[in-house]
């Protein structure tokens, strides 16, 4: 993954900053630098020594290393926050040590597999890979969707293939350990007490609405829970933002009907009629060998007795990838393979099988499974096609034009009346934007950033032009920046208002729940309290852990509860909606792990499995990181 931040300055930084087409093209260019220069850059900056970044017990962890995971983690994090993603946070400064810290316990554990002698066969290999759906298309395995995208993230097939052996040996060790441990039937039955235990009890429920409530609040009270209460009646900081708002479709202008012509024309070739042929096979790589000439002449006998070709193929073809899915190798146009097999494909008919013929890859037998010719398409039919691009094509020319002239002009400019003004471009406003504003332009992260910036908000300079995506750009200008200050107490008056209300209900609620609790701890009966104060009174019997039937907050308390010894234990609790609920805890019924039925003996087993094993694993870690050398350069 060839992206890759550059940190070699502060004036370094700056001029990126300052010179960069938006935030995304900055990151872009930065990358892409980066990337063509990590082995020249490197060595002038380092003066040709090594380039080691750790050694973990002798073993050395290289900058080439060390870079390709600091851009795999920043492309993890650009495609998790998509369109809004902050580029702070994909500075290398911060991920570069949790990056380092990672490999150093990946080569920790992978010394440790090696030592135990654990391995993995190329066959694993090749099955993990053709399993993994990034490199399936239609679910199935394509080989070359799998180079594509080793290549566009400067992975050779080798290195991918080592990485993955590590990561399966590493997975094999902590399998093992993880698994080493088991549970004993003083654990299974202890566990089961525990998870599977019941209780009976009964409750009654005060809704706080069924409380007397005083609502009447003078102005001293209101006054005097406003000054008490000042933090809570900040306004929020804002800033009055002005801004340029620059799109695409601003500059879409209507197409000439020649254009349109003229590029029907150019791109003529593009729609032709064309032949496309599906195609599946079976390859041979060791044709030359007698194993391979036996495997030949066994698979070409059962497609002439009759057999699947698929089922033939998955038996015996070499091509990992396509043997998965019998053989099926796509469609091609007479370009996708080999200039040997484009002939052969071209003189098969539908369904007919080749003979044997070699390539650079091995020996092939390739069966026509369909032949396809499509139409050309015509001026009409391509027409909205043709308008669109071009259309489009013209419009990013402008824009690009635009976006640069304003680039410079906003940077030199006090505000951004002037680079307005010269573009022939408007300059919006939107007020009282916060820092966690999360609807309309500036709930865009990168944008927020920028103008919450010291840079825009103290030194009052214009922003970047920041790219939101989509051809779609806006600098940004802090007109005024509201700081937070206590709100007036007409303001908030409604607010205090209800604060006072729901602090009386509260605490007339639980009055109300204790006083029944007094009178339930002294003798009185949970149906005859109901009865006489108007509350709906309920039985749970054999509640367990995980019963639906009651509020979470009564289930909980209920379960911390100890088991009565003579009579019941009895508590309260507020609910989080404001309600009470007073209960009495009747009766516990311990877990018995031979009355569980064999799911959920298993659940238990496999509970003190997960735990166990992710001690073990955890010990395994820390005993490893003990007695490593290592040294991070």
């Amino acid at each position: 993954m060839r992206f890759f931040f550059i940190t070699t300055g502060t004036s370094m930084l700056q001029n990126i900053r300052r010179n960069a087409q938006g935030t995304a093209a900055k990151i872009v260019v930065g990358l892409i630098v980066v990337s063509f220069s990590i082995f020249g850059l490197e060595s002038i900056l380092l003066g040709g020594g090594s380039n080691s970044v750790a050694e973990v017990n002798g073993e050395q962890i290289d900058a080439q290393e060390v870079q390709r995971a600091i851009t795999a983690e920043q492309r993890r994090l650009i495609n998790r926050m998509g369109d809004n993603f902050n580029p702070a946070l994909l500075e290398e400064s911060r991920i570069r040590p949790r990056v380092v810290e990672t490999i150093v316990n990946r080569k920790l554990l992978t010394q440790s597999a090696l030592d135990l002698d654990l391995s993995i066969s190329e066959e694993t290999i090749g099955a993990t890979i053709a399993s993994m759906e990034q490199f399936q298309v239609d679910g199935a395995f394509s080989p070359v969707r799998y180079k594509q995208l080793l290549s566009d993230n400067g992975f050779t097939p080798g290195y991918f293939k080592n990485t993955l052996r590590s990561d399966l040996l590493v997975s094999q060790a902590r399998t093992g350990l993880a698994g080493s441990d088991f549970a004993t039937p003083g654990e299974r039955a202890l566990n089961a007490r525990l998870i599977n235990e019941q209780r009976d009890f009964r409750y009654l429920s005060i809704p706080r609405d069924k409380v007397a409530v005083d609502t009447d609040i003078d102005d001293a009270e209101i006054e005097r829970y406003y000054q008490q209460n000042q933090p809570d009646f900040m306004s929020e900081e804002t800033v009055d933002v002005q801004y340029i708002e620059v799109r695409l479709e601003d500059f879409r202008e209507p197409v000439d009907e020649q254009a349109v012509s003229e590029a029907y024309e150019l791109a003529r070739h593009d729609f032709e009629a064309v032949t496309e042929h599906s195609v599946s096979h079976i390859l041979i790589e060791d044709a030359d060998s007698e194993s391979g000439e036996a495997r030949i002449a066994e698979a070409l006998a059962k497609i002439e007795a009759g057999e699947d070709f698929a089922d033939v193929a998955a038996e015996y073809s070499d091509d990992i990838g396509s043997a998965r899915r019998g053989g099926e190798l796509g469609v091609s146009r007479g370009n996708a393979f080999p200039e040997k097999m484009e002939s052969v494909i071209a003189e098969l008919q539908p369904g007919e099988v080749s003979e044997p013929f070699a390539t650079d890859a091995g020996t092939h037998i390739v069966l026509l499974t369909d032949r396809r010719i499509t139409e050309e398409a015509t001026l009409e039919e391509l027409r909205p096609q043709l308008q669109e691009t071009l259309q489009a094509d013209a419009a990013r020319v402008e824009l690009v034009s635009v976006v640069e002239e304003l680039r410079d002009l906003s940077f030199n400019a006090e505000n951004l009346e002037r680079p307005a003004r010269e573009l022939g471009l408007e300059v919006e406003q939107i007020n009282g934007v916060a820092r966690n504003e999360d609807s309309g332009l500036f709930s865009n992260a990168a944008l927020r950033e920028a103008v919450f910036s010291e840079e825009v908000l103290v030194d009052g300079h214009n922003s970047e032009v920041i790219e939101l995506g989509n051809n779609h750009f806006v600098v940004a200008h802090a007109k005024q920046h509201n700081l937070p200050e206590v709100q007036s107490i007409d303001t908030v008056r409604e607010e205090i208002v209800a604060a006072i209300l729901e602090q009386r209900t509260r605490e007339a609620t639980r009055q109300a729940a204790e006083e029944v609790l007094a009178r339930l701890r002294g003798g009185t009966g949970i149906d005859v309290l109901a009865q006489e104060f108007g509350y709906e009174w309920q039985v749970e019997l054999a509640a367990g852990r995980r019963s639906f039937s009651v509020t979470p907050e009564v289930l909980e308390r209920v379960f911390e509860l100890p088991a009565p010894e003579a009579g019941a234990s009895s508590d309260y609790v507020l609910t989080a909606q404001g309600d009470a609920v007073v209960f009495e805890l009747a009766r516990v019924h311990p877990g018995a792990y031979d009355a569980l039925s064999p799911e959920e003996q298993e659940q238990v087993q496999n509970q003190i499995g997960g735990e166990y094993g992710a001690l073990v694993d955890a010990a395994y870690r820390a005993g490893l990181r003990d007695a490593a050398e290592i040294n991070v350069l």
